[in-house]
């Protein structure tokens, strides 16, 4: 009996198991995701959906060696603002 190599199909995570086995709350993915500063996603049959192999590439680019490193490349969960924008301008009468 020869042993046949088959190679499974890509393990895909929602929102909630993803955000588990980063240790982040989903409340906290979800942010990531809506800034772009988040790992990259899929979305099938309309729900959102991570490979495991994305999600520990978004944690190697954060990875540091010393507390002397810069930090690594993942951005905080936060909104970032657009410093090119014009700012709105009040109507005067």
């Amino acid at each position: 009996m020869s042993a046949i190599s088959t190679e499974l199909p890509p393990r895909y995570l929602r929102t909630k198991e993803a955000a588990q086995f980063l240790s982040l709350s989903a409340r906290t993915l979800e942010k990531h995701r809506t800034y772009g500063t988040g790992p990259a996603y899929h979305k099938l049959g309309g729900r959102v959906v991570y490979a495991i192999e994305d999600l520990q590439a978004w944690v190697g680019r954060g990875a540091v060696t010393s507390t002397s490193d810069p930090r690594g490349q993942v951005l905080p969960a936060k909104r970032h603002t657009l410093a090119n924008l014009p700012q709105p301008r009040r109507f005067v009468r």
